[in-house]
């Protein structure tokens, strides 16, 4: 990727001494006017450059840019999202209307042909001019080149007729246009960090620990406040923080104490409102989060008060028990932080780490307290952001992880709840072929002994 920046780099810079401008192929375009004669020539070189008429060498079967195929009731995808369904009905807005915009302006092509389209005019059975509608679509293809637009196969059929109609669309993408460049200072912008905990004090040293190397002695632009539920394990606590402070002259924390059951949410409110010097961006943050100083920087890139909110996707590591199990104890936790299927997953059905000013939280009305014990508060503020108008921020982030640990589901929880807290659990274990090894550990081992005694065997013999 670095040698195609690279190149890349180096063909704009010759584009520029060339002055080139407009359907020469430049994607850049600022904000110049441009005649339609240009941007049309540009859009139709789009359709040249894709693999939409003639196949493209590729070097591998990695190059290959998948279709996926819809009907008028489901979506067939290979890339499956949050809903981590295979099949689904189109649950976001824009794929729902880039589909029925699809099928329409296929209908209009079959239904007024151009004098260049491939097909022969037919009749009705009553000799009137046969028109196809939506109920004659049988399937399409979809997909994407990211350069250059994107690719629509489209199949219609007449119950009564063998024949099909095929209809190849492309939309091509326009060239890059400047939206803003600005400055953006964050050198004096401090992060509230908020953790609510309830006992777990080892855990909490080990947060610790890279609290105090990331955020004390790389960032130095932090305060910590931690919400403290109940009274066992309080004194360790303190005796954590204390430490941290006499270590390394780190004041700037509050430690606050609720003698109360365990709930996020009321830790959290709790957490935003003990701040007292006005405005401040706050990272939710659990006590199995690992962060980078990269990702403080993340944080504060991608909130603004009263326009954005930052909703990072975590990377979830799988049991290290099972992911190191060839190993005679796992290696030490900064040598697991490794993006790879086999040690975790993007965690993108989780709310609960995010970057948001106060005045933000507050106007929305921070957490729900009605909601009790495990999971529900985090969906319930995220959903109330995007029922708002501010800009929600989510993506994947490098910086970030979520360390694994035993997850026990408490009896209490609604069978919604519950529910989500086993699939939770189920997805924090292990990656799909080291459970798969587990299943079959007895066949393998099996095997394993029949091989030992077919080659024991050749040797006696």
């Amino acid at each position: 990727l670095k040698q195609e920046l690279q190149e890349m780099s180096e063909k704009m810079r010759s584009l520029q001494e060339r002055k080139s401008v407009g359907a020469n192929g430049i994607g850049y375009q600022g904000n110049k006017e441009q005649t339609p004669s240009d941007l049309l020539e540009f859009l139709h070189s789009q359709i040249d450059k894709a693999e939409v008429s003639i196949g493209a060498k590729l070097p591998s079967e990695y190059g290959v840019i998948p279709f996926e195929s819809f009907t008028l009731m489901k979506v067939f995808q290979l890339e499956m999202g949050l809903t981590r369904h295979p099949e689904e009905k189109p649950v976001r807005k824009d794929k729902r209307d880039e589909l029925v915009e699809v099928i329409e302006a296929g209908l209009e092509v079959i239904n007024n042909p151009d004098e260049d389209d491939e097909q022969e005019d037919e009749d009705g059975p009553l000799g009137e001019k046969m028109v196809f509608n939506e109920n004659d679509f049988i399937e399409g293809y979809y997909r994407t080149e990211r350069d250059k637009g994107t690719q629509y196969e489209l199949f219609f059929k007449k119950a009564d007729l063998m024949e099909y109609r095929h209809v190849t669309l492309f939309r091509p993408f326009g060239p890059l246009m400047k939206v803003k460049s600005e400055m953006i200072d964050i050198t004096r912008s401090i992060i509230n960090i908020i953790v609510p905990l309830a006992e777990r004090t080892e855990a909490f040293a080990q947060f610790m620990q890279n609290f105090r190397d990331v955020c004390i002695h790389q960032d130095k632009r932090i305060h910590l406040t931690v919400v403290y539920f109940g009274k066992e394990g309080l004194s360790k606590v303190k005796s954590i923080l204390e430490s941290v402070t006499s270590e390394s002259n780190f004041h700037n924390y509050t430690l606050v104490s609720l003698n109360e059951e365990f709930n996020r949410g009321r830790g959290l409110n709790v957490g935003a409102r003990a701040w007292d010097k006005g405005e401040v961006l706050m990272f939710f943050c659990d006590v199995d989060i690992y962060f980078s100083a990269e990702f403080l920087n993340s944080c504060r890139l991608n909130a603004e008060p009263g326009k954005k909110v930052f909703y990072p996707v975590v990377f979830s590591l799988y049991n290290p028990a099972i992911v190191y199990a060839s190993q005679d104890v796992p290696p030490p936790v900064e040598q697991q932080l490794v993006h790879k299927k086999d040690s975790g997953f993007w965690r993108d059905f989780g709310f609960g780490m995010t970057c948001q000013y106060r005045s933000d939280f507050l106007t929305i009305g921070g957490f729900d307290m009605e909601v009790k014990g495990w999971g529900g508060e985090d969906v319930h503020l995220y959903r109330k952001y995007l029922h708002g108008d501010l800009i929600v921020i989510r993506t994947p982030v490098p910086g970030l992880f979520h360390l694994w640990h035993e997850k026990r589901c408490a009896d209490e929880l609604t069978p919604e709840q519950y529910r989500m807290c086993i699939q939770s659990k189920a997805m924090n274990e292990a990656s799909h072929s080291h459970l798969g090894m587990l299943v079959f550990r007895e066949e393998i081992e099996t095997h394993l002994h029949k091989q030992a005694y077919r080659t024991n065997s050749e040797a006696v013999g």
